[in-house]
């Protein structure tokens, strides 16, 4: 019960992440090192006051580096596609990334999907092409076909970032190892951004840097100190589930702070896209049980 706890209570924290970047005012690449940066130094003592626990190998440890990598190439992808669609949508977007599993799974590892978790994905393909605003003249967003692209490339990458995060744990070390890892490698694509873009602006500012650090704290350290604890404790189909909590309360906390309001057919877009994620979820961890 409390492992299950522990993984709600993450995901809600998780869900403030999109707010708190949209709140930050920040460009992409400033909120992604810096929602890393700050996470780090409270991430390194717990690093070091558990440092005896871990008994992974090296080899655990790059790859959560490497998961990292990934991890910060897709928070900058998601920062710009919020910035073109809204946090709600570009949230529920980014977190497709089961979808993808499962087009790997097939193309790689030749398991066939089921016929529900095929119809699913062909429901999220629908529900996509709604939240594009593709046809739409009410569409909701600055530039809803390209956030919308941006944020299923976010969530190709997140979904590689958990397949290896989890990976990287698998002997349960506390999970402030793997996650101090992950941000340190979520860092280098923030500053790559940083570099061919704009720049990372240095300078801290009130209340920018307040949100920043809300989200550090937050939704980077907490949410997923708890995250990270549970995923290997629990079974999958109650990790998928659980996890899609984040999108659903992230559009509701777009409502309610910035006022977004999608289009009906957008809205519509974005139930077909959660129901039809859900389904694959669940077909994926009844498969693998």
């Amino acid at each position: 019960m409390l492992t299950v706890l522990a993984a709600l209570g993450g995901a809600a924290a998780i869900s403030f992440s999109a707010i708190f970047f949209a709140l930050s005012g920040a460009d992409p690449a400033t909120g992604a090192f810096f929602r890393a940066a700050y996470a780090l130094p409270a991430l390194g003592l717990l690093y070091m006051a558990r440092r005896g626990e871990d008994m992974r190998p090296a080899s655990s440890r790059w790859l959560a580096f490497a998961a990292g990598l990934a991890l910060g190439t897709d928070i900058v992808l998601w920062h710009t596609s919020i910035e073109l669609i809204g946090a709600g949508l570009a949230t529920l977007l980014a977190n497709s990334q089961v979808v993808f599993v499962a087009l790997a799974a097939w193309v790689i590892h030749k398991e066939r999907p089921s016929r529900a978790a095929a119809i699913a994905a062909l429901v999220v393909l629908l529900g996509v092409a709604l939240v594009s605003g593709v046809g739409q003249r009410a569409a909701f967003g600055d530039n809803p076909i390209l956030g919308t692209g941006l944020a299923l490339l976010a969530a190709m990458l997140y979904a590689t970032f958990l397949l290896a995060f989890r990976r990287s744990n698998e002997r349960r070390a506390p999970p402030s190892r793997s996650l101090f890892e992950a941000t340190l490698g979520a860092t280098a694509p923030a500053l790559i951004a940083g570099a061919l873009g704009p720049g990372i602006e240095w300078a801290p500012h009130w209340p920018a840097h307040g949100w920043l650090l809300a989200l550090a704290l937050g939704a980077q350290t907490a949410g997923w100190l708890l995250i990270g604890h549970a995923l290997p404790r629990l079974p999958a189909v109650e990790t998928a589930t659980i996890i899609l909590l984040q999108p659903a309360l992230t559009m509701v906390w777009g409502v309610l702070i910035f006022g977004e309001r999608p289009s009906a057919p957008q809205i519509a877009g974005a139930v077909a896209v959660l129901a039809g994620v859900g389904t694959v979820a669940a077909a994926r961890a009844r498969a693998a049980a």
